[in-house]
């Protein structure tokens, strides 16, 4: 059935990774692929998720399916980290989370839920955003527009043109949101800003999705969680997406939720009574490896205090990360301005090197940047900085 049938192009991140493993050159730096590095290069498992697998291991007594929504405990666990262990939204009963494979699957799980009951809705995503948000709610049936985002010419936010747009955004339809740490440009709005945005949402009547896949990586857990309070707040209906694979490391567990928060507990139960039903045929039960080792981190107290650390000495990594690039281009001469990359957030930035560039260091170089310049900051280590700004500026200079 395939011989007239074109094989699909590889997927733009994905398939970059699979050109370095292939590259022979010792020097090869992959800053592509959006994963965790330590400054020897490797995706580590926290010291915190290790203990919780080894007493997990000790202790369950059954490899049985999960419910289809996954463990309770996994489900307040995500709430206490989404709105605060105070918050009125879990007192009042008004969030209903369910946990998913991995961020993606709570997109995908949400994509599909809202396209069931608002099937004539159009979905609006930031200019730029993750590449894959596009192809999960395409597959969902939604049409998908933009809405302005990122501003080149001042390396920052283009608030003016979002909130226009945004205001200009019909009821009923559905406006995707990253809380912190945008993926892939790194900037993010400030707490004023989002609170302009909440109060567009309100008058306009459109569904807010938030994607909340960096949680502890801009400033902290709770300081991190700023917009998802403003929306709570707000009383309205709007969906969360969270992952636990960069601020857990549960990359290859696919561990991540989605909370759908509603204005009462009477809604609330409706809506997850319909989460499940669109769960059931797709996936059935969440795997269960992965949760149950978050939850034995985020319920046991010491461990939450030792994963708390180990979230922060990841970001201030990659702040370190962010000042030696930008100081070691400085010093090289390179007259382009990078400072902006200090003030970024999160694992990304829109390094402002153009698609020549790119090329240019791949081939030359065996530096893996995916096309427009984003670049993961956790990719550079101590042992790789001065051969990556030296390329750089080699690029730049000639």
């Amino acid at each position: 059935m395939w011989k007239e049938i074109e094989a699909a192009p590889a997927d733009a991140i994905l398939g970059l990774t699979e050109a370095f493993k292939s590259d022979s050159n010792p020097n090869k730096v992959n800053l592509g692929v959006g994963v965790f590095k330590d400054d020897e290069g490797n995706t580590p498992i926290l010291k915190c998720v290790k203990t919780a697998e080894e007493k997990l291991v000790k202790t369950e007594t059954s490899k049985g399916y999960l419910p289809i929504s996954g463990s309770p405990a996994y489900a307040a666990a995500v709430q206490k980290l989404l709105f605060g262990a105070d918050s009125e939204v879990i007192a009042a009963k008004r969030a209903s989370t369910i946990h998913s494979p991995g961020g993606t699957g709570a997109l995908r799980v949400g994509a599909d839920l809202l396209k069931k009951f608002s099937p004539d809705a159009t979905l609006w995503v930031s200019t730029p955003t993750w590449a894959n948000h596009k192809g999960i709610f395409s597959a969902a049936g939604f049409s998908i527009k933009d809405y302005p985002y990122y501003d080149a010419a001042s390396k920052g936010v283009d608030f003016e043109g979002m909130l226009e747009a945004l205001n200009a955004v019909p009821a009923g339809n559905v406006v995707l949101l990253h809380v912190c740490c945008h993926n892939p440009t790194g900037v993010d709005l400030s707490g004023e800003q989002w609170d302009q945005v909440v109060n567009v949402a309100v008058s306009k009547g459109w569904i807010p999705f938030l994607d909340f896949a960096y949680q502890g990586f801009g400033d902290s857990i709770e300081g991190d969680r700023g917009a998802v309070e403003k929306f709570a707040a707000a009383g309205i209906d709007f969906l969360v997406a969270s992952s636990f694979s960069k601020n857990l490391g549960l990359y290859n567990e696919r561990t991540g939720a989605l909370t759908v928060v509603s204005p009462n507990a009477a809604e609330a139960a409706v809506a997850m009574s319909h989460i499940k039903t669109t769960i059931r045929v797709n996936y059935s039960n969440p795997p269960a490896h992965g949760g149950l080792a978050a939850s034995g981190v985020l319920t046991d107290a010491g461990l939450y205090d030792q994963w708390i650390g180990e979230v922060a000495e990841m970001r201030e990594r990659i702040k370190a990360m962010r000042v030696a690039l930008v100081d070691g281009l400085a010093s090289r001469g390179v007259k382009q301005d990078f400072s902006f990359i200090k003030e970024q957030r999160g694992m990304f930035s829109f390094s402002g090197l153009s698609n020549e560039t790119v090329a240019w260091l791949k081939e030359n170089k065996s530096i893996y940047i995916v096309n427009g310049g984003r670049i993961n900051l956790a990719g550079l280590t101590s042992a790789n900085i001065d051969y990556v700004c030296d390329s750089i500026a080699e690029a730049l200079n000639a």
